[in-house]
C-alpha cells in the first residue's frame, strides 16, 4: 500500500537538551522529579531550549539500564520526588544527608501508609480515576511486581509452575494474599504520574517539549511479557528460543546481543496491534515526542539464536513496520514520533520512515570519516531531521574529540573552521546550524566534559547510567551563552 508521504511532527527549529532524570542533582542515589527538575526547566527557558530529550523513565532492573525496564507502561519508583511526599503532608520534613534507595523505599511505604489513613476525599477520588485509568496495565504490572518480591526477585520463568503460567486460580490466590503490597505498588504508580504530570505541565507551560525514548523490545523479564506470553517467541517454559540484537557495527565488531524476547509479529497484527497502540497511549501521556529506538527494527529485525551467546550468527527478518505505523496513523497525525534510524539502514527503512513523515537522527561525531558523502555532514541533513552531537551511547564530544589521532582531529578542525572557541562549542553550533528543524545537546557537551562523563558504553556491563551534573558546574553565564547561539541560529521556539 502506497501512500504519499504524511505531515512531519517538527513544526519549526528548535534547540534540545539531553539529559536523563536520574542525572539530575539531588540528595538520593539518582535524580528524581522534584525541586532540581524544575530548576532545570528554569535553565532551559533561560537558554532558549525548547526540548527536554530523557532515556525511557521505566522501572529499571539491578543494572539501571532504561532500556530493559520490568514495564513498558510503568513509571520508575526511583524518580518519585521526596519532596513532593512531603509537600502533600505524606511524610515529614526529609532527613539530613543521603538519601539511599532503602531509605527512600521505607519513606514511600509510610506515606502510603498517611495516605490509606487521611488522605482528603478528593486525592482520594484522584486515585481512583488514575486506577481506572490506567487498569488495563497496571494490574498486571502490581501483580507482577509483587509476586517478584515474594519471590526473592527471581525472574517470572523461575517462578512455580502455576504462577509462572498464570493458572486462574493461583493468580486469584496471590491477589488475596498480596493485597497490601498490591496497593503500596499501585500507590507508587499514582505518585509517579502526578508528580510527572505536574512537571510537564510545568514545562510545557514554560514553553519546553518533553522527548521521550520508546526502546522497540521489552525486557524478558517484565510484566508484559509474563502476561502476554503468546506475543512473544517462547517455549512452554516462557525461555525465548530467538533474542533481538544487532549485527557488528559501529559500537561493537561482534555485533549486540540484546537478549530481549522477539515478538510474534503475527499474533500482533492479528489484534489489530493493540499492544503498540496501548503502549503509545501511555507514553503520549508523559511525552510530547518520543523517539522510537532501533526503528530499523519495525522493517526488518536481527533475530539471533537464543543458545548463541554472541550476536554475529543472527539473520535478517522481516517486520510489519508498515502496517503498524498505518495503525499507529489511525489514531495520531502527525506520528508524534522521531525514527533513530542508526546503524545499517537498507532503502527499504528510509523509504518507511519518509512515508511516515518520521524524522530521522543525524549525529555529527559520525560525519568525519569517509568523504563529503557521508550522510551525517551537516550540510547533507534534511530538514525533518534531528541532528546531535552525540547520543547516550556516544563518547562526550570532547571526550570523542581527545581520542581522535592527529590527523582526524586537523580533520574535524579543518572542517568546522578552527574556531577560536575550544570543543566542544564548535561541534555546539555545529548542530545548531544545521539544516535539521530540532538540534539536540548532551548535557555534558554543554558543559564540556570529558569521556569520564559518559552515559554508557554498549556492549558493556556495569559502570553505565549513572552519570548526574551539578549546579556548580553550570557558569553562570552558561544560559546567556547558549541563548545568543539559539537565537543566531533561528531556534527560538
Amino acid at each position: 500500500m502506497s501512500h504519499p508521504p504524511y505531515q512531519a511532527s517538527l513544526d519549526r527549529r528548535r534547540a534540545g537538551l539531553l539529559l536523563h532524570i536520574t542525572s539530575l542533582p539531588g540528595r538520593g542515589s539518582c535524580g528524581d522529579l522534584g525541586a532540581d527538575a524544575y530548576r532545570f526547566v528554569d535553565f532551559l527557558q533561560q537558554a532558549g531550549v525548547s526540548v527536554w530529550q530523557t532515556l525511557p523513565v521505566g522501572p529499571t532492573q539491578e543494572d539501571g539500564s532504561p532500556y530493559q525496564s520490568t514495564s513498558m507502561h510503568a513509571g520508575n519508583p526511583r524518580l518519585i520526588s521526596l519532596h513532593g511526599l512531603a509537600e502533600q503532608g505524606l511524610i515529614d520534613a526529609l532527613p539530613d544527608g543521603a538519601i539511599s534507595d532503602d531509605k527512600k523505599r521505607r519513606l514511600l511505604r509510610l506515606a502510603w501508609q498517611n495516605f490509606e489513613a487521611s488522605a482528603s476525599d478528593s486525592i482520594r477520588g484522584e486515585y481512583q480515576a488514575f486506577l481506572r485509568q490506567h487498569r488495563e496495565w497496571l494490574d498486571d504490572y502490581a501483580l507482577f511486581r509483587a509476586l517478584q518480591e515474594e519471590q526473592g526477585d527471581r525472574c517470572w520463568w523461575h517462578w512455580p509452575a502455576v504462577i509462572r503460567d498464570r493458572e486462574r486460580g493461583a493468580l486469584e490466590s496471590a491477589r488475596q494474599r498480596l493485597n497490601k503490597a498490591l496497593a503500596f505498588i499501585r500507590f507508587e504508580q499514582f505518585q509517579f504520574f502526578s508528580q510527572w504530570m505536574a512537571l510537564k505541565k510545568y514545562a510545557n507551560e514554560r514553553g519546553v517539549r518533553m522527548f521521550g525514548d520508546m526502546p522497540i523490545f521489552v525486557a524478558h523479564d517484565s510484566a508484559e511479557v509474563w502476561a502476554q506470553r503468546e506475543l512473544f517467541e517462547l517455549d512452554a517454559e516462557g525461555q525465548p528460543t530467538v533474542v533481538a540484537g544487532v549485527p557488528p557495527d559501529y559500537f561493537s565488531a561482534t555485533g549486540q546481543r540484546w537478549g530481549n524476547p522477539l515478538y510474534r509479529w503475527d499474533r500482533l497484527a492479528e489484534d489489530d496491534f493493540s499492544f503498540w497502540v496501548a503502549r503509545l497511549k501511555t507514553q503520549l501521556l508523559l511525552f510530547d515526542l518520543i523517539r522510537v529506538d532501533h526503528f530499523r527494527g519495525f522493517e526488518a529485525y536481527w533475530e539471533i539464536p537464543a543458545q548463541n551467546e554472541h550476536a554475529i550468527d543472527g539473520r535478517w527478518v522481516k517486520a510489519p513496520g508498515e502496517a503498524l505505523f498505518e495503525r499507529l496513523h489511525e489514531i495520531y497525525d502527525p506520528l508524534p514520533l522521531v525514527a533513530e534510524d542508526l546503524g545499517l539502514i537498507t532503502p527499504e527503512v528510509a523509504e518507511m520512515r519518509r512515508q511516515f513523515g518520521l524524522p530521522g537522527m543525524k549525529i555529527l561525531q559520525f560525519a568525519f570519516s569517509g568523504g563529503a558523502d557521508n550522510p551525517y555532514l551537516p550540510f547533507r541533513h534534511e530538514s525533518n531531521s534531528v541532528t546531535y552531537t552525540g547520543t547516550h551511547d556516544n563518547d562526550t564530544t570532547l571526550g570523542w574529540y581527545l581520542d581522535l589521532d592527529d590527523a582526524a582531529r586537523q580533520h574535524v578542525d579543518d572542517y568546522l573552521g578552527r574556531s577560536r572557541e575550544a570543543m566542544p562549542w564548535p561541534m555546539i553550533r555545529c548542530a545548531l546550524a544545521s539544516r535539521s528543524r530540532l538540534a539536540v545537546l548532551p548535557m555534558q557537551d554543554l558543559l564540556a566534559l570529558d569521556g569520564e562523563h559518559r552515559m554508557n558504553l554498549p556492549g558493556t556491563i556495569g559502570g553505565n547510567w549513572k552519570w548526574r551534573f551539578q549546579w556548580q558546574q553550570l557558569d553562570h553565564t552558561l544560559a546567556r551563552r547558549l541563548y545568543r547561539r539559539v537565537e543566531m541560529y533561528g531556534r527560538l521556539a
